[in-house]
């Protein structure tokens, strides 16, 4: 088979570096495992007419085997997925993972573990990248252009324009159901005191929602069935750029595929790429001219560990990085009995930035309203009997939001990737280890009581003993392990993502990236693989 690109990944950074390199008229092979999400049912209805027109609504909400329910003694999660997101999260043979500290989540779903994820668009500033090695506004110039590809929705122009940069491609935002109106409404009315005493600033979110269309894209609709696969594609998934990819005929997708390792020379140049069918029962060997790993942080980790195994050293990657993430449920006081609104967004449009000073201590929130997610859990949460409970919160359904709270994180050393021997059949293991610094416990307590207070101040109630610490690794922003720098040593990347130690092998995704801001990082992922794609010279 004749030399040629190869792309391991199909989640959001493998299928925008694919998209750039097509757009330069360069042809790309990607290999990914590819399962499919399935048909969205009666996508001309709403979540309502849902309910009562499926012939089995019940299997649709829960699952045939119930598997959407979130059981009362679940102390991590205040809802769960849909059974419509299941693929996204099924595993795959030959993966395993050992664990300390660290709960991770993998994909192997035709577009990653982003096929589930709630549009959060947010661009690291300048400040967050100053130990990248390139300037930012190639970086901020790369945010418009994938901004223009998918469509994104949100205010260049209020509180929040110095924490989330205006770029290219910014739509409108889409309009505030009542809920968001009413906690923007309470922020403006307290804007000077929850400024000056809590250090928080509120303005709209960025999300890659289509508040006007995009292509053969409509605009959001507010059928309220986000959080069960948006039916329309208004609200983006990189599903839809490996459509796009896929009608161009220099694009070769090789779906059911896991890349095991990479085929090195003597010199410790990659040829190619050792694979292994999703099912396990086939191994084939695809040359290459260049590699480039987009698998995900563990993912890409796994192949490059796997790959100097076989050629006989045995390493080990420090700096594995997540965000952090707190779930703060709260009641809006000015909403209790109220009628919620079931057609209409579902996810984040309001966001807020905590900046008590040090931008280690800075934290970022998004505000959800709890309308046609699975409420269930909060139902158990609440004091007395079940029963009880629904009643309460048949009062306070209009009135439940959850502000989920992204920390920074930093590279450690004692936070390890590593592989060990799995069994007596051969095969090898992923190890994470991950160890908090010793500041987290009265870092993000500060940040909580701020973020209390500034919820009282907006008229909402935050039982303190409702909100959630979510594990590490429940975020899935995993990041670090082979960092960007300038002047780094083996298994780390340039600035054109060329992994330094391995010729021949580039690194897209956000085990390159060498700090990890208080924000969702999926943006950046994609606007980063687009930045090395325009830079990418595979005789280099």
């Amino acid at each position: 088979m004749s030399a040629r690109i190869v792309v391991i990944g199909a989640g959001p950074s493998g299928l925008h570096f694919a998209r750039t390199l097509l757009e330069r008229g360069i042809a790309v092979t990607l290999v990914d495992a590819g399962r499919q999400r399935g048909a969205a049912p009666r996508p001309e209805l709403t979540l309502d007419g849902l309910k009562r027109e499926l012939p089995d609504a019940t299997e649709f909400f829960l699952g045939r085997e119930w598997q959407a329910f979130v059981r009362p003694d679940r102390e991590d999660e205040y809802y769960g997925l849909p059974p419509a997101k299941d693929y996204v999260f099924e595993s795959a043979p030959g993966q395993a993972t050992r664990s300390e500290g660290f709960e991770p989540l993998s994909s192997f779903a035709a577009g990653g573990l982003a096929e589930a994820w709630t549009g959060g668009s947010y661009p690291f500033t300048a400040s967050e990248t100053r130990a990248w090695p390139f300037e930012w506004a190639e970086l901020h110039a790369a945010y418009g252009r994938v901004a223009r590809r998918i469509g994104i929705s949100g205010a260049s122009d209020d509180e929040l324009r110095d924490v989330f940069p205006a770029h290219d491609g910014l739509l409108e935002p889409l309009p505030l159901d009542s809920h968001g109106a009413a906690l923007l409404a309470s922020y403006q009315a307290a804007r000077e005191r929850i400024r000056a005493r809590d250090h928080v600033r509120l303005g709209y979110a960025r999300i890659a929602t289509l508040s006007r269309a995009l292509g053969d894209r409509p605009a959001c609709h507010a059928c309220g069935r986000c959080l069960w696969g948006c039916p329309s594609d208004a609200l983006y998934t990189p599903s839809v750029t490996l459509r796009e990819c896929a009608r161009d005929a220099r694009f070769e997708y090789r779906s059911g595929w896991l890349a095991t390792h990479l085929r090195l020379d003597a010199g410790g140049r990659a040829t190619g790429v050792a694979l292994r069918s999703l099912d396990g029962a086939r191994e084939e060997t695809l040359a290459a001219s260049a590699v480039v790993l987009a698998a995900g942080a563990l993912g890409t980790s796994r192949v490059v560990l796997e790959s100097l195994a076989r050629s006989g050293e045995r390493a080990e990657l420090p700096g594995l990085m997540d965000n952090r993430q707190v779930l703060m449920p709260f009641v809006n006081l000015h909403l209790v009995g109220k009628r919620f609104e079931s057609a209409s967004y579902q996810y984040h449009q309001l966001a807020l930035a905590y900046e008590p000073g040090a931008p280690r201590d800075a934290a970022h929130g998004l505000f959800t309203t709890l309308k046609t997610a699975l409420v269930h859990p909060i139902a158990h949460a609440l004091p007395g009997s079940l029963a009880r409970g629904l009643g309460v919160l048949r009062n306070i359904h209009a009135a439940l939001g959850l502000l989920n709270v992204n920390f920074a994180d930093e590279r450690r050393d004692d936070c390890r990737v590593a592989l060990e021997p799995a069994g007596a059949r051969g095969g090898s293991r992923l190890v994470l280890r991950y160890a908090p610094d010793r500041g987290e416990p009265a870092r993000v307590g500060a940040a909580l009581r701020a973020l209390r207070r500034m919820l009282l101040r907006l008229g909402c109630v935050a039982p303190p003993p409702m909100t959630r610490w979510r594990p590490m690794g429940a975020s899935v922003h995993y990041a670090g392990t082979l960092p960007m720098s300038r002047d780094g040593g083996a298994l780390s990347c340039d600035a054109s993502g060329r992994l330094r130690g391995l010729r021949g092998v580039w690194i897209a995704d956000g085990a390159s990236f060498p700090t990890l801001p208080a924000k969702n990082l999926t943006f950046t992922l994609m606007a980063n693989a687009t930045r090395i794609a325009e830079r990418f010279e595979p005789s280099a």
